[in-house]
């Protein structure tokens, strides 16, 4: 069976760690066990990880330093904080770190396993948008090359340049990018993920997305005219297209919200 992600768990009781981490392997999570927070650090340095799981009074975790170093080491990693010993203070500073859970000793297994689903599955989709996004500036960045080929000598003045090869690679690139975005909103709207899952193009990480496709498409138009290609213009067509029917859709959600709540 594939695995389902892989979880490292930070907690000094032993008992617990252990424990925890054999549910979560039968659930078909992979799990790796540390005792402090600077063995989660190196652990987290060296390997991938798609959760992290920790006890917030683990040696080394002082003002939950764990958590706030995290961030500069992975971008969006999801965090599920657990504590025998509940106060105000930790539970503003989870809220202040943006943790994806605050749970009070003893936890009950289905309510972890519960959020593990969800935070794992938003971190992928995070990874995707970022992975997509990548593609786009990418691809900008091509586009842009091939606008300073035609803008320079001695092609400026030529009708027939020597970019085909070139050209059908970074068209099949732009395509490859079109359908990440299609099944990254396919995968958005089927599962649903409870409300954390911002919709596509309607978020702060995901509004750089939109602004990389409104850039190719201002690259696209100007490359169109300087090749005069029929297939570039459709291709510009169709990623305008794309960007207002989202926009369609956030008005659309919004008059809906507004009904529903008048």
């Amino acid at each position: 069976m594939d695995s389902l992600g892989r979880i490292l768990i930070a907690d000094d009781e032993e008992t617990f760690l252990v424990s925890t981490a054999d549910l979560l392997r039968r659930e078909g999570y992979e799990c790796d066990c540390v005792p402090d927070a600077a063995t989660a650090l190196d652990m987290l340095k060296q390997a991938r990880y798609d959760l992290l799981i920790s006890d917030i009074k683990i040696p080394g975790n002082r003002e939950l330093k764990l958590i706030r170093e995290i961030r500069s080491i992975i971008e969006g990693m999801p965090v599920i904080l657990m504590t025998g010993y509940p106060s105000v203070n930790t539970a503003v500073e989870s809220i202040q770190l943006s943790v994806d859970a605050y749970l009070v000793k003893p936890v009950d297994f289905d309510r972890l396993l519960g959020q593990v689903k969800i935070s794992i599955k938003n971190f992928w989709f995070y990874r995707a948008v970022q992975n997509v996004e990548r593609r786009f500036h990418s691809l900008c960045n091509d586009l842009q090359g091939i606008e300073a080929v035609l803008n320079s000598s001695p092609y400026r003045h030529t009708s027939s340049l020597p970019l085909d090869t070139f050209l059908e690679l970074t068209f099949r690139n732009i395509v490859a990018a079109l359908s990440d975005v299609k099944h990254l909103t396919e995968g958005l709207n089927q599962n649903a993920v409870e409300q954390g899952v911002c919709h596509l193009f309607n978020c702060p990480r995901l509004s750089d997305l939109r602004d990389a496709l409104l850039e190719t498409i201002d690259v696209l138009k100007e490359t169109k005219n300087a090749f005069k290609s029929k297939e570039l213009g459709e291709l510009c067509l169709k990623l305008g297209e794309l960007v207002n029917k989202r926009a369609k859709e956030e008005v659309d959600e919004k008059i809906k919200l507004e009904v529903s709540t008048a």
